[in-house]
C-alpha cells in the first residue's frame, strides 16, 4: 500500500492493476476532468501523479453508476467536433448566454453539461455572422483593442500573456512601463487571424 501523508494513494500503474483499466483510457479522462469531474492529483509518488485512493474510487463508481446520456444529447466536446468548433468559440457562447440567448442543458452528469442536438443547431443557425475588424492588418494594437476585436472582456484576455490558448500571437513590441510592468503591442492582423480561427 502506497501512502502519502499518511493516506492511501494510488498513481496511475496502479489504478490500471487495480481496476483493470487501460493508460489511455485513464489518460483521457484525467485531460477530460473539467468535465468529467475527475479528482485531482494529490501529490506524486516515483515521479507519477497520484490519487487519493477512497476518492477516485468513489469518483469510479459514481461514473459507473450514472445514468447513460440520452440519445440525441451533445457534450461541448461534441458540439465542437459536430459544427467544426472551437472548444473556445464554444465556451465565448456559453458565456454570453444571457445576452445571445444560448440553449439550457438538456442533461447534466456530474459536472458534464448536455444539449439537445437539434435545438442547439436551430439556435446556432439563427446567429448574426460577427462582423470583422476592417483596421489595417498592420497596425499595432494593445492587449485591451485585441480583446475589443476578439468580442471578449478586457479581463478575459489579461491572462493570455501567460497562459496563451493554442494559436496566441506573440507581441510584435513590449513596451517596459515601470514597477516591472509591461505594455504589450500586437499586429491587428496576427489577432484578426486568431480571431477568425476560433471563430471556426
Amino acid at each position: 500500500m502506497t501512502t502519502l501523508d499518511g493516506r492511501r494513494v494510488m498513481t496511475r500503474t496502479d489504478l490500471m492493476a487495480a481496476y483493470g483499466l487501460g493508460r489511455s483510457t485513464l489518460e483521457k479522462w484525467f485531460r477530460e476532468r473539467e468535465a468529467n469531474g475527475h479528482p485531482e492529483p494529490v501529490g506524486t509518488v516515483g515521479g507519477q501523479h497520484a490519487w487519493d485512493a477512497e476518492e477516485w474510487a468513489a469518483w469510479y463508481a459514481a461514473r459507473r453508476s450514472a445514468p447513460k446520456v440520452p440519445p440525441g444529447l451533445l457534450s461541448r466536446e461534441e458540439l465542437a467536433t459536430r459544427f467544426n468548433l472551437t472548444k473556445h468559440r464554444l465556451k465565448q457562447l456559453w458565456a454570453d448566454r444571457e445576452a445571445n440567448g444560448h440553449p439550457a442543458p438538456a442533461h447534466q452528469s456530474g459536472k458534464a453539461l448536455y444539449w439537445d442536438a437539434e435545438e442547439w443547431r436551430t439556435w446556432y443557425a439563427t446567429l448574426p455572422e460577427p462582423k470583422p475588424d476592417e483596421g489595417d492588418p498592420e497596425d499595432l494594437v494593445t492587449l485591451a483593442e485585441a480583446a475589443r476585436i476578439l468580442g471578449l472582456a478586457q479581463t478575459s484576455v489579461t491572462v493570455y500573456p501567460k497562459r496563451p490558448p493554442a494559436g496566441w500571437p506573440e507581441p510584435v513590441k513590449v513596451e517596459p512601463l515601470g514597477g516591472g510592468r509591461v505594455r504589450r503591442f500586437y499586429r491587428r492582423g496576427d489577432i484578426q487571424a486568431y480571431a477568425a480561427r476560433s471563430r471556426s
